[in-house]
């Protein structure tokens, strides 16, 4: 895993940080990677796509960028009431025998990581899985970590951070929040 740049252990840090410097330090970390022969990029809806958006231009992408709905490999779906929402996943690449670069905001649990990764393999056979972050946090129940991170926060189990943005919005009026995490 990459040191992050960026750390915050309040809700108050978490809400200062600016999500342009942290898309722009995880940027930095992913140029490397992407001089040499591109990965195909692939975003987590929600959060995660809007990050691998921004990613795919300031990366200059050749190729279209990828996206994964996770809703059917969640492992919760039984515990919750709430019906998912689901979206569309689309990989316009073959990835078969190519390295992918999965994209989304935060990892915690590790849960959404791991759904996102069966969601991928009934497309094909990756050579590689890597996967960024925006932002990473204790309390991983599966073993999963980042290859590159851009923050680590430091948070109680009972709150969960939220990304807001839209692709309509300028990523200067990205915001991180701290809410209260569902059981």
């Amino acid at each position: 895993m990459t040191k992050a740049p960026f750390s915050a252990d309040s809700a108050e840090q978490i809400s200062e940080l600016s999500v342009q410097a942290l898309c722009a330090a995880l940027k930095t970390q992913l140029e490397p990677l992407c001089q040499q022969r591109a990965p195909v990029l692939v975003g987590i809806h929600r959060g995660g796509f809007h990050i691998a958006e921004w990613l795919h231009q300031a990366l200059a992408f050749a190729e279209p960028l990828g996206a994964l709905d996770i809703s059917w490999h969640r492992d919760d779906l039984k515990a919750s009431s709430v019906s998912p929402h689901v979206k569309p996943t689309t990989l316009p690449v073959d990835i078969d025998g190519r390295e992918v670069l999965l994209v989304d905001d935060v990892l915690h649990t590790g849960r959404t990581i791991r759904a996102a990764m069966n969601e991928l393999f009934d497309y094909g056979r990756p050579a590689a899985v890597r996967l960024a972050v925006l932002g990473c946090r204790a309390g991983q129940e599966l073993p999963i970590q980042p290859d590159f991170v851009a923050a680590e926060f430091a948070l109680p189990a009972q709150q969960a951070i939220k990304l807001t943005a839209a692709a309509e919005l300028p990523i200067e009026q990205w915001k991180l929040s701290c809410v209260e995490r569902k059981q």
